[in-house]
């Protein structure tokens, strides 16, 4: 993922600007993992290989996102985030 886009992205859920934790990026400075985080609602939507999971909370599974956080939280990246509430 470039970096010059990220500025063009926003919260799918409320329109907020995200912030972009990067993990690693390849010799050209483009994201292949990370996290980008919207503060006003606290969601967190991983990159991986260079594309952003921006789903909707009811297509997303946790499970599935489990192991990489863990893995990442190895590093001492923040993995604090929630769903939306039921």
């Amino acid at each position: 993922m470039k970096l010059q886009t990220i500025p063009k992205l926003c919260c799918p859920f409320d329109k907020s600007d995200l912030q972009l934790e990067i993990i690693t990026k390849d010799l050209h400075d483009e994201v292949i993992e990370g996290l980008l985080t919207c503060d006003a609602c606290k969601r967190i939507y991983p990159i991986v290989s260079g594309i952003p999971i921006m789903n909707p909370d009811e297509y997303r599974e946790f499970s599935l996102e489990q192991p990489l956080l863990e893995r990442w939280s190895q590093k001492k990246v923040s993995t604090q985030f929630r769903l939306l509430d039921n």
